[in-house]
């Protein structure tokens, strides 16, 4: 019988790195073309992966401007919604209060005095003054007219007109802001009722 031949294993020359303990052509980055065990130079500029800057931390739900909070957004919007609805209720004050005035002075010239639902009116009337100028910061103080007309038919027109100022200052008046101008008209508008109210009960 012929003996096996025994064939030596193939040894690469460049085999095994000094350090590594790997073969040459399976270092990493390394390109194995073949022909030989010189790894394909890596560029210049390559930075390993474990020089690289740590990346930009995650930003915070809160954090955002884009992240909002779902129930804040729904509570702003709400109390933007009932500003809104104060604010168009006071000028719906401010022109029913203005019409009161006017029927008010109609009816006087009319009749020469007031009638049970005349005085009805200016009790409203006195009321929505009172609210609209407790909507504009004011309060209960110096409410007295301090030169009242000596005439009820005089009284009863510079009430009409000072109704139709205060609507037009409630008007032009933004939301939310305190006017001097409003809680003034609105406090002789109140002095003027009283003295009305008062000339009525004598």
């Amino acid at each position: 019988m012929y003996a096996r031949s025994q064939r030596r294993p193939f040894i690469h020359t460049a085999a095994r790195g000094a350090s590594s303990g790997s073969p040459a052509w399976v270092k990493p980055w390394g390109k194995y073309d073949g022909t030989t065990a010189t790894p394909t130079a890596i560029p210049a500029s390559f930075t390993p992966s474990s020089q690289l800057p740590d990346p930009a931390p995650t930003p915070e739900k809160g954090d955002h401007p884009d992240f909002g909070d779902p129930v804040n957004e729904i509570k702003t919007k709400l109390l933007i919604r009932e500003d809104k609805k104060q604010y168009e209720e006071n000028l719906a004050r401010a022109k029913e209060a203005d019409d009161l005035a006017a029927e008010l002075c109609t009816s006087y010239e009319a009749k020469r005095t007031f009638t049970y639902e005349d005085e009805k009116k200016l009790e409203r009337l006195e009321k929505l003054t009172k609210r609209i100028r407790n909507e504009a910061g004011g309060s209960d103080k110096n409410t007295d007219e301090n030169d009242p007309p000596n005439i009820v038919e005089n009284a009863v027109k510079k009430v009409a007109e000072t109704a139709d100022v205060l609507r037009k200052e409630v008007e032009k008046t933004p939301r939310r802001v305190v006017s001097a101008a409003v809680i003034d008209q609105a406090n002789k508008l109140i002095g003027l009722i009283q003295y009305l109210r008062n000339q009525g009960r004598r």
